[in-house]
């Protein structure tokens, strides 16, 4: 956040062309992270020693991400369009990204990484969930990601919504959002349905199911606009050991959604809304949502899981926050 953006948009849109130069490195960083840019030689060795169709997947996310990134250093989120715009730069290319690996590598069939709307899908919906669930934290450090289009119509400012006199009407905006979220499970659910290989179903469900679960924490709940809001670690490890097949997922997203239902208020302006999406949803993940039982897997294996999971959703909060970060 140190650079100016003379400096820095260049380098954003230029930056996937580092990695094919063998001395290029930034010194005049003053961020905590500065050694990746001090040292980025090594790096960019590493990834010049990759087969060539994994570079190429590389190379382009890259660039595709600095471009995006730059352009939102120079403009606020204003539409729910420009919002999808955003979460796709910051987390969805991730997901197409990881979906061609998952198909360079013969993990995945071809359709997992030809289909970038579904793999968008994947990474936008835990990029809003972080969004909404950060608002606070967002406004102390002078930070801005809900769409001007949805809460215009709530407060005069964003920083509004945090003033214990408007509580009332920041829970009906939050609301109005987790709504918006929620129409991407559908995508999600039909990216999981498509998995074959065991870990790579782990590494993509695990925070698609933190994330359902964290948005339920958040509905309807004033706390968001006074401090942190996140699920409990023994909810976590709970969902990290259940969610290894698709049907198990349907049946978490199921039981989550509807919690949802039993929330709504009376008088919130989305209630509709929010009924229509959760049937929907609830209509897609009925046919044989059973959980399956934590029993059936072994203390390795779960350990493993729970590991995995916890260091996925980590990565993907933290480069959240990064990208967010240096976007401000």
């Amino acid at each position: 956040m140190t650079i100016s953006l003379e400096t820095k948009v260049p380098m954003l849109h230029d930056f996937h062309s580092y990695l094919y130069q063998p001395d290029w490195r930034y010194m005049e960083s003053k961020e905590k992270y500065k050694q990746v840019l001090e040292d980025f030689p090594t790096i960019s060795l590493e990834f010049r020693n990759l087969a060539k169709v994994y570079q190429d997947v590389t190379a382009d996310i890259c660039h595709k991400m600095g471009a995006g990134m730059a352009e939102f250093l120079q403009k606020k989120v204003d539409s729910l369009q420009e919002w999808d715009k955003y979460c796709h730069y910051v987390v969805g290319l991730v997901g197409i990204g990881l979906s061609r690996l998952f198909s360079v590598l013969e993990l995945e069939d071809p359709i997992i990484g030809q289909d970038t709307e579904l793999a968008n899908s994947m990474g936008v919906f835990i990029e809003k969930t972080i969004i909404i669930r950060d608002y606070l934290e967002d406004q102390l450090a002078g930070r801005e990601f809900w769409p001007r289009e949805v809460w215009s119509r709530y407060a005069k400012k964003l920083s509004d919504l945090a003033k214990p006199e408007n509580i009332d009407v920041a829970v009906q905006c939050m609301n109005e959002l987790i709504i918006n979220a929620l129409h991407h499970i559908p995508d999600v659910l039909t990216y999981l349905s498509r998995l074959k290989t065991q870990s790579v179903f782990n590494f993509c469900a695990i925070p698609q199911v933190m994330a359902i679960a964290t948005l339920v924490a958040c509905y309807n709940n004033k706390q968001v606009f006074r401090g942190v809001v996140k699920i409990r670690k023994g909810q976590a490890v709970t969902l990290m050991m259940d969610a290894t097949n698709i049907q198990a997922v349907k049946s978490i997203m199921y039981q989550y959604v509807e919690e949802i239902y039993w929330k709504i208020p009376s008088k919130d302006p989305s209630s509709n809304k929010t009924q229509q999406i959760i049937v929907s949803i609830q209509t897609i993940c009925l046919p044989n949502g059973t959980v399956v039982s934590r029993n059936h897997y072994s203390p390795i294996y779960l350990s493993c899981a729970v590991l995995l999971a916890a260091l996925c959703w980590q990565y993907l909060s933290a480069m959240s926050e990064d990208v967010q970060a240096n976007e401000n």
